[in-house]
């Protein structure tokens, strides 16, 4: 088997970690949505087993794998409009991996997510999956409450692995984008930030990224702030992030990482709303299945 080479920026272009500023001690798992759960049916997904980086199950597995005997997995579905639905199917998907016990935390309120019985809960939990649907949802709710609070703790000190898929991997980051369609973006003012639940920073993280053509409205996400990095992830994909920045490419798909750090120049302060905008030197990263890659990014932590 060939070996992977490790991508990343120049030492001298990468902050230097401070004792003020420890990293974290978990890890996220970034999934671009639309993971193999073991149940390939559709001529879509029996087309991606053609694949020969197609494993399935691989990125629910690696999911497995981190969690071990650590404690139960934690699904929530707060994104769904079908919730039941949508957890139950991860239910059977870690049944197939013969995993770790999964539990349901339905949180549909402030106040569940404010709950002690729900922070019991999250103590307990070996890892956590934050299931897809709609982004701003899983914000409005769980934002500022006791249940982001306690997850920001244990993924900063705890070493718990955060997992989400889709809408969930788009929430973890800050800046967080929320509206926008698919084939827009090249136009002031198409695409919406708020955000995220803050597990990362300085991160913009966009998901089914190949096969929705999701580029140019990261792009212009970069072009409000070259300080951010864009990490956009393709569908049965999933990064594994360690320390806050070190990335691992798991699945069949690519991930790309957009740089526009170095950027020479940008007009989008300066044109008016629904006008195209210009951005000059935007570095992009293309990764596969097993590299590895650090991001020139600062972690920060909150909890």
């Amino acid at each position: 088997m060939a070996t992977k080479r490790k991508a990343h920026a120049s030492a001298d272009a990468l902050p230097k970690a401070t004792n003020s500023c420890p990293l974290p001690k978990g890890k996220l798992l970034l999934i671009g949505g639309h993971e193999s759960k073991g149940d390939e049916q559709t001529k879509e997904e029996k087309e991606e087993a053609e694949n020969r980086n197609f494993t399935s199950m691989a990125v629910l597995q690696r999911m497995v794998d981190e969690t071990g005997s650590k404690g139960p997995i934690l699904v929530i579905p707060t994104a769904s409009e079908e919730p039941r639905d949508s957890a139950n199917a991860y239910v059977k998907a870690f049944g197939r991996l013969d995993g770790p016990k999964v539990e349901i935390l339905d949180i549909r309120t402030r106040e569940e997510a404010n709950s002690p019985k729900t922070i019991a809960l999250l103590e307990k939990a070996g890892s956590l999956l934050f299931t897809g649907g709609d982004q701003l949802r899983l914000t409005a709710l769980l934002g500022g409450t006791a249940l982001q609070h306690c997850i920001q703790k244990r993924y900063a000190h705890d070493g718990l692995l955060i997992a989400g898929t889709s809408a969930g991997a788009t929430a973890m980051s800050t800046p967080m984008i929320y509206q926008g369609k698919d084939d827009a973006g090249f136009l002031k003012g198409e695409i919406h930030i708020t955000t995220g639940l803050e597990l990362m920073h300085d991160v913009a993280v966009d998901t089914h990224f190949v096969a929705r053509g999701r580029i140019v409205r990261m792009a212009q996400i970069l072009a409000t702030n070259p300080a951010c990095v864009g990490l956009g992830i393709e569908e049965d994909t999933a990064v594994l992030v360690t320390n806050g920045r070190d990335l691992e490419i798991i699945g069949s798909g690519l991930v790309m990482v957009l740089d526009a750090k170095e950027c020479s120049s940008t007009n989008i302060h300066e044109i008016a709303p629904n006008t195209p905008f210009t951005l000059r030197g935007l570095r992009l990263h293309m990764l596969s299945s097993g590299e590895r890659f650090t991001l020139p990014i600062e972690p920060r932590m909150y909890a």
